[in-house]
């Protein structure tokens, strides 16, 4: 599933192209919308919420400002096809049949593929998509006590799980679960409780999201974002740590709060990080 530095890119992408025009067409290409249109409506701004997108649309007569809710889950992207000098869109970069939405202005035309939400709601709902969340890390109101504070309200869930519930801090998925816990010399398994330096933790969070987010590839070590510069733990079982040479474990752990889930995969270093 995409991590909050992905969707914030999107975001920023998505507000270049979108933010301040007007829609010359829209089509939603979903059931409880395939009648709605939307054309002739200005996009007033596009926001990321932790692993969410939010785009405004005005008001038009009697019609109030309604809010465009999508969330990519694991396979969705949006892309952005501008206007060629032949006054034609750019060909699709992927398949016509997993486009869930198509908004085009004047000079461009955005289409979300493959979402894992789309909804469009009245702007008086949306605090039920996305007020459940945690302090965004990326957001302009990040608060690292209150995510603190969220994480500490279950002392004994173990940090990995605690690390992903975007209900508790918003745009941290499975890559920097991993490198975070290595970072911070704990086991995904350990007990929030037993963390020896949570706030050092969320700390790092923060600055590995910001130093990713301009980035088109992703790095938690420093180095290249890609191959085995990339990370120190994650996708790396079966080789040797980074720091110590010991050879890298991978194993599943499962949510007891969410058992429908699939489990998750976690990725450690045993003698960086020894287990529970």
């Amino acid at each position: 599933m995409p991590e909050g530095d992905t969707v914030w890119r999107q975001a920023r992408d998505l507000r270049a192209v979108l933010e301040g025009k007007v829609l010359t067409a829209s089509d939603f290409r979903i059931p409880a919308h395939a009648t709605l249109d939307l054309s002739g409506r200005v996009v007033e701004s596009v926001q990321s919420r932790g692993k969410h997108l939010l785009m405004y649309i005005d008001a038009e007569q009697a019609r109030d400002r309604v809010v465009i809710h999508s969330h990519l889950l694991m396979e969705g992207h949006w892309d952005i096809y501008p206007v060629g000098s032949d006054g034609r869109f750019a060909r699709w970069r992927r398949p016509a049949h997993t486009a869930r939405v198509v908004l085009q202005t004047r000079l461009a035309s955005a289409v979300g593929f493959s979402l894992g939400v789309l909804e469009v709601l009245p702007e008086a709902l949306v605090g039920g998509a996305v007020d459940h969340l945690g302090p965004d890390l990326l957001g302009p109101d990040w608060d690292a006590q209150e995510a603190l504070r969220r994480l500490r309200t279950d002392p004994a869930e173990p940090v990995g799980l605690a690390l992903l519930d975007q209900r508790k801090i918003a745009g941290i998925g499975n890559v920097y679960r991993s490198d975070l816990c290595f970072l911070g010399g704990v086991h995904p398994a350990v007990a929030v409780a037993q963390v020896p330096d949570l706030p050092r933790i969320v700390a790092l969070a923060k600055r590995l999201l910001e130093a990713n987010k301009d980035r088109s590839g992703r790095s938690t070590t420093g180095g290249p974002a890609r191959g085995d510069a990339a990370f120190w733990v994650y996708g790396r079982a079966g080789r040797p740590c980074k720091r110590c040479g010991a050879t890298v474990q991978h194993a599943k752990i499962l949510d007891p709060a969410h058992p429908v889930r699939a489990p998750r995969d976690i990725y450690w270093c045993p003698r960086c990080q020894p287990e529970p």
